[in-house]
């Protein structure tokens, strides 16, 4: 374990001392990332796939605030929606539009959520961001997580009807834009999704502020277990046919995640927990102090030690 505390420690060193360029490093991998899994999967517009121009776009995201990666990759989404359909583009247009006011009015600061909800989906792992953002965010990290959520069947909506998209009649543009707005809107497993979320972010952030011991593993332990419910709950009312194998595996990764997570945000030493008590003019305070776990790392000196020539014996 003190190993562990040494390399956390160490870790946290050198992030504050190279903080400056670290963080343009993680923005370019994380547009690149997110750029390059936009055109693995709706990838229609030919241009937009040179590598030449996702490695310039993300390049440029990195000395660009994070948001605007969502936005660059908002740009690259309708774009290709536009090489499939134009009635798609400006119904995912619309939509976008719609996630940018809310998510720009209440949540502007959790972009990474925005953009790591869709990767957690690919990756089979979702269940990671209502809990992480339950334990570093706020309720209002519902809309991120469920931007990020509504992202991705987006997506994979347009993924897996690519052929019918493409074919749409181009004289019932009417008929066009309520067929794929019924389709994308009405998607009953995002909603269900959607709704888990955001109960999981609410039980995990209410939880973990609670005055108890563990209150961040037993906040864990029911935001976990309460996500796997409401999922199995609304998949025999809404006969979603989800695969609850895979959502239970999911959410056991998800767990040993999070444990690695609060091993660097926190973790406390509940032993040796004070409590004190005081007073003023109008107010009594009781106030419960957990000590942080954390060991000092050693520093290595060298000293270097210079041999003096021995002197000349006279002759």
């Amino acid at each position: 374990m003190t190993t562990l505390l040494e390399l956390k420690e160490q870790i946290i060193k050198f992030y504050a001392k190279y903080e400056v360029y670290i963080l343009p490093v993680l923005r370019f991998l994380a547009a690149l990332f997110v750029l390059i899994m936009i055109n693995g999967n709706v990838g229609y517009m030919s241009r937009l796939k040179n590598p030449a121009i996702v490695l310039i776009v993300a390049l440029v995201c990195s000395f660009l605030p994070t948001n605007m990666i969502i936005i660059f990759a908002a740009g690259f989404v309708v774009l290709h929606m536009y090489a499939l359909s134009i009635e798609c583009a400006i119904v995912v247009l619309l939509v976008f539009i719609l996630m940018f006011v809310l998510y720009f009015r209440f949540s502007p600061k959790d972009s990474m959520a925005v953009l790591l909800t869709p990767v957690c989906f690919a990756l089979k792992i979702p269940y990671a961001m209502p809990l992480a953002m339950g334990f570093v965010g706020n309720p209002m990290s519902i809309i991120s997580v469920a931007c990020g959520t509504i992202v991705y069947y987006i997506l994979k909506y347009v993924k897996d009807n690519a052929t019918q998209l493409g074919n749409l009649e181009s004289d019932s543009a009417v008929t066009n834009f309520k067929y794929v707005v019924d389709n994308i809107i009405n998607n009953k497993e995002m909603i269900l999704m959607s709704i888990a979320f955001a109960a999981t972010i609410i039980l995990v952030y209410m939880i973990k502020r609670l005055s108890i011991d563990h209150s961040w593993k037993i906040a864990l332990g029911v935001g976990a277990v309460a996500d796997v419910l409401i999922i199995f709950v609304g998949d025999l009312s809404l006969d979603i046919n989800a695969n609850l194998g895979a959502t239970i595996l999911g959410t056991i990764v998800s767990v040993l995640l999070m444990i690695v997570l609060q091993f660097f945000v926190f973790n406390v030493d509940y032993s040796r927990t004070e409590y004190v008590q005081f007073e003023d003019d109008e107010y009594y305070y009781y106030v419960k102090a957990i000590p942080k776990i954390s060991v000092a790392t050693p520093s290595v000196k060298v000293k270097r030690i210079h041999s003096q020539s021995a002197p000349k014996r006279p002759e």
